[in-house]
């Protein structure tokens, strides 16, 4: 199938360019970008001067299946993506049970096959994310696994880890940590201060962050493994990643949406769609991470998509589940950051798209001759009222319900094939 996508506003984050133009889309690749006449028998879409970018690459979402289907399913969550310009989901392993063997691994990329967006999934890296026995790495990347990661259980042990990263490094596997200090932030619900103190939730300093991203950053330099921090949200922990990635260890990092986008204000009257792992922090944190990201010191920008019940969420706020859904307000949210002048279009997808398909080793994330056709059309300015009840989620435990946001997806495209198209446009 040919495609022809006439007058949009083409966003390249390699190039870091913002043109006008056309694209040509041939048998699920963009065959060219900049030609001026349609092909013959071509299908033709006038973009109408909005925004067209590559397909967001979510690196960071969990999907209920298995054991927690009732929450999301690779379906729902395949529609979620597709309506909110995802086009490549990074699956967590935090399912139940873990995906921690290859048999697992295969049962979820056997489920995944029912998706309207690519799904590629990350598996454990210690059985049953224990901390306690590295997973058989080398026969899960066999399998498909694309990282190995623990999600939010730290592990404790600091030998055990060190096996893990160096066998890791051995079988060239990307490995994805949490920076957190395990005995500092258990039980914590918010960021410690004057804020938690009047709320009298118990709170963990910014300073955990910096610990666990300092201990996983000597076994990155003692093993030589290849490293992302799946998020750094305190400005605490930013010079310890700058130190590193000037040292030459092969080390990147991301941050949620929400931690650019909300702060510990947010949390006020003990609203339990803002507990979030880590938990939000302080302004001056939040700008922060903010320059970090326009800088390209923090090298991604994620949903951290962690659906979660109501009964779950309607619970006093310590024992409340954290996490909040965001395939579909990735995008609006993260448009806040070029609205409010801190990132341009292209920076934001270099963010977005890019760089995880970069550090992944996908051939997404790019706006050239011979990637992929995985594409979002949106509008940046268009505003609207969020009603979470709206969501394809199955879950809809998202801070933003109620809010003013700005920027809709018009249309989203897959292999050349549309996935999403937003008729009220």
């Amino acid at each position: 199938m040919t495609l022809f996508l006439a007058n949009a506003r083409l966003i390249d984050p390699a190039a870091q360019t913002e043109t006008r133009g056309n694209l040509l889309v041939e048998d699920g690749l963009i065959r060219e970008v900049g030609l001026t006449e349609v092909p013959e028998g071509a299908g033709v879409i006038d973009c109408g001067g909005m925004c067209l970018a590559p397909g967001i690459v979510d690196w960071g979402v969990k999907i209920g299946e298995p054991g927690e289907r009732h929450k999301e399913s690779f379906r729902s969550a395949s529609l979620a993506a597709a309506a909110g310009g995802v086009t490549t989901i990074i699956a967590r392993p935090d399912t139940l049970p873990a995906i921690d063997a290859p048999e697992s691994l295969e049962f979820v990329t056997r489920r995944a096959g029912e998706a309207q967006v690519n799904i590629r999934h990350m598996a454990a890296l210690t059985k049953g994310r224990a901390g306690r026995e590295m997973t058989e790495i080398g026969f899960l990347m066999d399998a498909g696994a694309i990282a190995f990661t623990d999600v939010d259980h730290v592990a404790t042990d600091a030998k055990v880890l060190s096996r893990a990263f160096t066998y890791a490094r051995a079988c060239g596997a990307l490995v994805v940590g949490h920076p957190q200090e395990p005995g500092l932030s258990h039980g914590a619900a918010v960021t410690s201060g004057k804020f938690a103190a009047l709320r009298g939730l118990p709170g963990v300093s910014p300073m955990a962050e910096r610990m666990g991203l300092e201990r996983d950053l000597a076994l990155v330099e003692m093993t030589g493994v290849r490293y992302h921090a799946d998020q750094v949200t305190a400005a605490a922990a930013l010079p310890a990643l700058e130190r590193a990635k000037a040292a030459g260890l092969d080390v990147t990092a991301g941050v949620s949406v929400h931690h650019l986008t909300l702060n510990e204000f947010d949390v006020g009257d003990y609203r339990t769609f803002f507990k979030l792992t880590p938990p939000l922090r302080a302004e001056q944190d939040r700008l922060a991470v903010i320059a970090a990201v326009a800088s390209g010191l923090v090298d991604v920008i994620c949903s951290m998509h962690t659906p979660a019940d109501e009964e779950s969420k309607r619970l006093p706020f310590e024992e409340a589940a954290a996490g909040a859904v965001g395939l579909e307000t990735l995008l609006p949210a993260a448009l806040q950051l070029v609205h409010a002048g801190h990132l341009s279009l292209p920076q934001l997808f270099r963010a977005l798209s890019l760089n995880p398909a970069r550090r992944l080793g996908l051939p997404q994330g790019r706006l050239e001759a011979g990637a992929p056709a995985d594409l979002v059309l949106f509008d940046p300015d268009a505003p609207f009222v969020l009603d979470r009840f709206a969501l394809h989620s199955k879950s809809k435990n998202t801070p933003f319900d109620g809010a003013r946001m700005q920027g809709k997806v018009l249309a989203t495209i897959v292999a050349g094939v549309q996935v999403y198209n937003n008729n009220n446009k």
